[in-house]
């Protein structure tokens, strides 16, 4: 496996000896590097953290324009009339 290109940054963490103990027992029992083992660890819940966030932040803001949109749907475009018949066009030739 070659060189990663993937840009590294240095963090520094000053953490109670015996939770320090903890996560090296978790890594070693995963078989993991402690770096590994808090990379896995930390990086997932970092992402599971701004993914809930934004699924949320998303929901809330588009849940009125979106119950909107189905109670009174905008009138379709002339470019979207003119798509709409070449589809039927299209599949009613086949």
């Amino acid at each position: 496996m070659g060189e990663s290109t993937m840009e590294m940054a240095r963090l520094e963490a000053r953490i109670p000896v015996e939770t320090y103990q903890q996560m090296q027992r978790a890594a070693k029992l995963r078989g993991m590097t402690l770096t590994g083992y808090l990379l896995a660890t930390a990086g997932e819940d970092a992402r599971r953290v701004i993914e809930e966030a934004e699924i949320m932040r998303l929901s809330r803001e588009d849940q009125i324009r979106f119950a909107e949109a189905l109670i009174t749907p905008p009138k379709p475009t002339a470019k979207l009339v003119r798509a709409a018949e070449r589809h039927a066009k299209l599949f009613r030739n086949r």
